[in-house]
């Protein structure tokens, strides 16, 4: 898979973001993180992605999901065939 095919919009103080975070590590997944903190450009894509706010935002090949919802990131994953079974 490709480094770029899943971008995940994240703060440090952000506990949902550690968890998906940490989701992607365990299945081996790739992934950028964009500090929406550290850069206020990650922040104002992150809102463009998602029409909100809040985060995580993350972006699996365009797919966007907000919140750590693992049913539909495994959903996601499984539709780009990303998941390595």
């Amino acid at each position: 898979m490709s480094d770029k095919t899943v971008i995940i919009y994240t703060a440090v103080w952000c506990g949902f973001c550690h968890a998906a975070k940490d989701y992607f590590d365990k299945l081996a997944i790739n992934f950028e993180e964009r500090d929406v903190e550290k850069n206020p450009k990650f922040g104002q894509e992150a809102v463009e992605k998602s029409n909100q706010r809040g985060i995580p935002v993350i972006d699996i090949a365009g797919d966007i999901i907000i919140g750590f919802d693992r049913p539909k990131i495994d959903a996601i994953l499984a539709k780009h065939q990303l998941l390595n079974n």
